[in-house]
């Protein structure tokens, strides 16, 4: 097998003069693509930095963010991805955690990391991208450094979402993100030259898994700075080829009335990130049509499950589709756990473990949590879950998510797909709040479209109604403003939860 860097100057040598790198109004063939990513390789070579070091980077999509992807490889680097909504005190500890002796960052955001050479002992230089940064770029030798790289050589760290508390490194070798890379595109319609990879979403984040596998198969990636509904639409009417989405991109491409454009060109969308709601997923397939391409898994082993629009959206004797996250991957495993890790059988809830070639082989600095979370080869994802007779993966929620009222348990999720599905619902998170009488109680914190929307009683009784009425929420706040989420797009229902059990809060359930 290739490593990383191997394998993009394999592509770069077979596709030279093809456009590789769209940004604003910049053009990139791939040969100067590569040059670029030489120099920049050489620069951190000559600032003392060396071969293995981890370097964290802070920034936007843009032209500068694809040099600093090459170089790392081509400089063998251990690339650390900063997610740019995040506070500067969760940019130090992931630095800080990971050892960074070194940091990349965009002008605009130089302030957030400015006291940490300072503050963090481990990091030896602050790299801020000025306006002198193409004169200074241009000034390096632009000769690929000759470089002995092995395959289980650490080749990037990458962050879990944070939604549950402080992000922990997840930490991938060339042959991981190799084989990562590999499953990532295994659904998706052949990959061919020519072809458009479009970046609304970072790529540090869920959009970065996009990037080597459009470049590999000779086609351009298009960095976009953010995400805009209009703009998204435009741009995949133009170019057409793939794109990434999470669930709430594509949520929020409806309820902005975005105007529904010919996607002929389009070839998939690749949703992941996060579980989409069916009313979502129907809504986006009338939107953007049958290029809808879903994938399961978590930063530590990921993509084990996955299905194409056909099976998505398709009747199956035994199964619901339209509820699942995808079907068991060829080339991955996953089992249902009981609580004493022995695997249930077919149609049982329980943990899903997961297991991949591409996945982790610890949680970097955290040796107690590796033991609890990798065992015996396998991911405990902490997802709770069943899969049935045809293999076909469905969650039920976290196991830390679940609400206990009078003894009842209560997955989050069971509501939400229910409220979810109501006319004017744009998002709903379904979190446990304190009660005198039953501990816990449901409550469902709706985010509704303006003049359209269901009342209160509405979502109550139709969750009464398809659940039970243990299951109806205690309350219900229906709201226009949208959901707290995390910097990579995810609903932060943690912040939601903590909004009913700070003690200072005013807000009052108790006459659930």
């Amino acid at each position: 097998m290739l490593n990383v860097s191997a394998a993009l100057r394999r592509a770069m040598e077979c596709n030279q003069n093809r456009i590789a790198i769209i940004a604003g109004d910049i053009e990139l063939t791939f040969e100067e693509a590569w040059k670029r990513g030489c120099q920049l390789a050489n620069a951190l070579l000559d600032m003392g930095l060396q071969p293995g070091d981890k370097i964290a980077v802070l920034e936007d999509n843009c032209l500068e963010a694809s040099d600093f992807f090459l170089a790392t490889a081509i400089g063998n680097f251990v690339r650390v991805p900063l997610y740019r909504r995040n506070s500067a005190l969760a940019h130090s500890h992931m630095i800080s955690h990971t050892d960074c002796r070194a940091v990349v960052v965009s002008e605009e955001y130089a302030h957030e990391v400015s006291s940490f050479k300072e503050e963090l002992e481990c990091l030896k230089h602050v790299i801020v991208r000025t306006d002198n940064y193409e004169e200074w770029l241009a000034k390096q030798s632009d000769i690929e450094p000759d470089l002995k790289i092995d395959i289980n050589q650490p080749h990037l760290i990458r962050h879990s979402g944070g939604t549950t508390g402080r992000s922990k490194g997840m930490q991938f070798s060339h042959k991981q993100w190799m084989r990562t890379c590999r499953d990532w595109s295994f659904f998706l319609p052949r990959m061919e030259a020519g072809d458009y990879g479009i970046h609304v979403g970072p790529i540090s984040h869920g959009s970065g898994y996009l990037f080597m596998p459009i470049w590999l198969a000779g086609g351009c990636n298009l960095l976009v700075k953010k995400f805009e509904p209009e703009i998204f639409a435009n741009l995949l009417e133009a170019h057409g080829g793939f794109t990434f989405a999470v669930p709430t991109m594509l949520s929020d491409m409806v309820a902005s009335s975005t105007e529904k454009k010919d996607f002929s060109k389009l070839r998939g969308i690749m949703v992941s990130g996060a579980p989409i709601q069916p009313a979502t997923a129907l809504q986006a397939r009338d939107f953007f049509g049958d290029v809808l391409y879903q994938l399961y898994g978590q930063t530590e082993s990921v993509p084990v499950a996955g299905m194409g629009p056909k099976e998505w959206f398709s009747d199956v004797p035994g199964s619901e589709p339209l509820l699942a996250v995808g079907k068991i991957m060829p080339y991955s495993a996953i089992e249902i756990r009981d609580d004493n890790n022995n695997p249930l059988p077919a149609g049982e809830i329980g943990e899903i473990a997961l297991k991949c070639e591409g996945q982790i082989t610890e949680i970097l600095n955290e040796p107690e949590l590796t033991k609890e979370r990798l065992v015996n080869g396998w991911v405990l994802s902490g997802d709770v879950g069943k899969i049935d007779k045809n293999g076909y993966v469905y969650l039920t929620d976290r196991k830390d998510d679940m609400i206990i009222s009078g003894g009842f348990n209560i997955w989050p999720a069971e509501l939400e797909n229910v409220i979810s599905s109501l006319k004017g619902v744009r998002e709903v998170a379904v979190v446990a709040a304190p009660h005198p009488r039953w501990g816990e109680v449901p409550v469902a914190v709706v985010v509704v479209n303006p003049g359209n929307s269901p009342s209160e009683e509405d979502i109550v009784s139709a969750c009464k109604v398809q659940l039970g009425s243990y299951k109806r929420p205690g309350r219900v706040i229906l709201q226009e403003d949208p959901l707290p989420r995390t910097p990579v797009g995810k609903i932060q229902r943690k912040a939601v939860r903590e909004l009913f059990w700070d003690q200072d809060s005013d807000i009052n359930i108790s006459g659930a």
